[in-house]
């Protein structure tokens, strides 16, 4: 047993188990044209996958669309919802008045502790 051992494998270079007993998932071949380049672009996907309408070219970034028996399928007119920002978030918890007011409190704050000189956020020059 000792001279059957692991001496002198790339750990993790090389897999120690077979493919003997594995059944694979049926795959397809799905073709994509790139208008721009004129690119074409062969991917495998899993039989009951559905593939993407359009991929990223891999010869010039651009939209490839996906092809359905040698023709370019019609793209779906999708209405994207624009993400949300913080702004947007903070505007559906607080009102403008009730934003405006909480500015005006934590300004009074900074300027009292900066006045009294006992603000840590506030370096003193020359000190």
């Amino acid at each position: 047993m000792a001279d059957r051992s692991l001496r002198g494998i790339r750990l993790g270079a090389q897999s120690l188990q077979s493919e003997e007993g594995v059944v694979f998932m049926e795959r397809r071949e799905t073709f994509y044209h790139c208008p721009a380049c004129n690119h074409e672009t062969k991917l495998m996907f899993a039989l009951d996958a559905e593939a993407p309408q359009t991929w990223e070219c891999r010869a010039c970034g651009e939209q490839a669309v996906l092809q359905v028996d040698g023709k370019s399928v019609d793209l779906e007119e999708t209405e994207e919802k624009a993400g949300r920002t913080h702004w947007d978030m903070l505007l559906e918890r607080r009102s403008r008045e009730e934003l405006e007011e909480l500015l005006q409190e934590r300004l009074a704050y900074i300027r009292a502790r900066r006045g009294e000189g006992n603000d840590p956020t506030h370096e003193q020059i020359g000190a």
